[in-house]
């Protein structure tokens, strides 16, 4: 990454000569919004909400947590859990797309093969306005966009054909990388964004002696910044995200490896 205080979103710059990757190594694409809904939720009646206006999201299955409960009494204190309903999730026909729609928020995800931004977001901010007709939330208290990526390298010998700076053993102990986890994050000054990176490198299967799997995770949200449900801000916001997305995604792969997704 350059210097900070030269980082500069500028949105027309051109990745690829301005051509989408045909083969991006987009292993799953989401959006997510955290935005608390202010109409209660009732499970029965979001169920048939959804059923009602989600046809093409046929597969439709409740999301649950585990909450805590501690008490006291004669014998001492003691502790229980029970599964507390967030919200339910749904998949598309073509299992391709999965929207969550949960008391806290919603999320949408397009999963391999992923195809284009335009679609993509397209889908998701249908979506997003059936949860705000549903949920009722003032506002947006954080707005991201994650990609993750996987490609296949044969050994770590070749993970310096994709990444500009792949994890080497340090001088004087000639080892070669078997597993490997880096998160980084960053701040943007000037900007209400953040970045997180995390770098993966783990076998594809069981032995140490097959092929790696390169995971490369892009996590970009806002930061203090909510904005309105409704806000023109938010495809702004959107747009912004990309653009540092695509940016973090140049900056991490060499050349050659981009190329190769084109």
């Amino acid at each position: 990454m350059s210097d900070a205080s030269n980082f500069t979103i500028n949105r027309d710059q051109l990745f690829n000569g301005g051509k989408p990757l045909a083969n991006a190594p987009v292993h799953e694409a989401v959006i997510h919004w955290r935005a608390r809904s202010e109409k209660p939720l009732v499970p029965e009646e979001l169920l048939k909400e959804l059923s009602h206006k989600l046809q093409d999201y046929p597969v439709i299955s409740p999301q649950h947590e585990l909450e805590m409960e501690f008490s006291s009494g004669p014998e001492g204190a003691s502790h229980s859990q029970k599964a507390c309903w967030q919200g339910f999730r749904l998949e598309s026909k073509d299992k391709l797309h999965v929207a969550q729609f949960g008391r806290n928020g919603f999320a949408f995800s397009r999963l391999k093969q992923y195809d284009d931004w335009t679609q993509f977001t397209g889908e998701a901010i249908r979506l997003w306005k059936i949860y705000v007709e549903l949920a009722k939330p003032i506002e947006i208290e954080r707005l991201g966009i994650r990609f993750i990526n996987m490609l296949e390298v044969s050994s770590p010998a070749k993970l310096g054909d994709l990444l500009k700076n792949p994890p080497t053993s340090p001088p004087g102990l000639s080892l070669p990388v078997q597993n490997f986890v880096h998160q980084t994050s960053y701040a943007i000054p000037d900007h209400p964004y953040g970045l997180n990176v995390v770098q993966v490198i783990q076998p594809s299967g069981n032995s140490p002696s097959e092929s790696l799997n390169l995971i490369l995770d892009l996590d970009v949200s806002t930061v203090h910044l909510p904005v309105k449900p409704d806000d023109s801000q938010m495809m702004d916001r959107l747009e912004d995200m990309r653009w540092i997305k695509n940016k973090a995604f140049q900056s991490y792969m060499t050349e050659d490896a981009i190329k190769s997704f084109q």
